[in-house]
């Protein structure tokens, strides 16, 4: 879709020459048209105006999203607080505090609500501060991965027995057209808008926002307690390239040993799988890899 006029001019920004400075050679990217930004309900989440003013959009929208999983997941409020219930959060952006909000002259305006309220480790300790609950409370950048890696960590965490219950969330808001400039000049995004996976016409990726939030419970006890289960984890595994042609550059081998490792800890053999959900990045480079 075409970018919202309450984040940017696409128009003003626009280049079909992804080589020109400061511009993007799309118009389009994938944006949240039934939640805005500034759209919170402060008192039912135990704050102020003034504090979710000064919030990142990124962590309103993760704490409404994850109290939907949970009602989702039949839990309640009273179960987790006091528990051993682990959050973990992905996120790698931090357009809000760029935007300058509420900082309309010199240091002097800097507020509390500004600086926690931006500040990424506040997206889980903020969860679990709501919820009552006192297991881990970790925040992952592993950029596109990092809500994949917080289902691991979560997956590890209830293995080890360090908690009963995990919330594993990724989210991500476009609020600035930065990043969007510099994938373009990258060479990284699709000028039409449209990601061609896999597709001989692939030139670039979308880039794109949401929230995604699952609860997670050994199986044992998810169904003596009658829980809602939707999946299983059977296994996961997270490894890096290493050295390789570039650090924007993935690596063959290295994708192969990290499923081989996930197939492992899953106990399956790779004929097992019926089904599998790519990572595709719709680019010439990455997607033959």
């Amino acid at each position: 879709m075409r970018v919202p006029e309450q984040r940017w001019d696409a128009d003003a920004y626009y280049s079909p020459d992804h080589t020109v400075p400061g511009t993007i050679c799309s118009r389009e990217g994938g944006f949240l048209t039934s939640w805005q930004p500034d759209e919170f309900d402060a008192e039912f989440f135990g704050m102020s105006p003034r504090e979710a003013a000064g919030m990142d959009p990124q962590q309103r929208l993760l704490m409404e999203v994850t109290w939907e999983a949970l009602e989702n997941a039949g839990v309640t409020a009273t179960q987790i607080r006091g528990s051993q219930t682990g959050v973990f959060v992905g996120l790698t952006t931090t357009d809000y505090i760029a935007l300058g909000y509420e900082r309309k002259g010199g240091p002097e305006d800097v507020n509390p609500y500004i600086t926690f309220g931006n500040a990424s480790n506040f997206a889980a300790g903020r969860l679990s501060y709501f919820l009552g609950a006192q297991g881990p409370a970790v925040v992952v950048d592993t950029a596109c991965s990092s809500s994949l890696v917080t289902i691991h960590l979560a997956v590890q965490s209830l293995r080890r027995r360090e908690t009963d219950r995990a919330i594993a969330a990724g989210v991500n808001l476009n609020l600035l057209p930065d990043n969007f400039i510099a994938c373009s000049q990258w060479g990284m995004l699709a000028p039409d808008g449209l990601c061609k996976t896999f597709d001989a016409a692939a030139d670039g990726y979308v880039r794109s926002e949401g929230a995604g939030v699952v609860v997670l419970k050994r199986l044992r006890d998810a169904v003596a307690d009658g829980d809602n289960i939707w999946a299983v984890v059977r296994g996961t595994a997270v490894n890096q390239d290493g050295p390789s042609s570039g650090q924007t550059v993935p690596s063959g081998p290295a994708q192969q040993a990290v499923m081989r490792s996930a197939l492992a800890a899953a106990r399956v053999e790779a004929s097992d799988v019926d089904y599998v959900e790519a990572h595709g990045t719709g680019t010439a480079l990455g997607d033959p890899i």
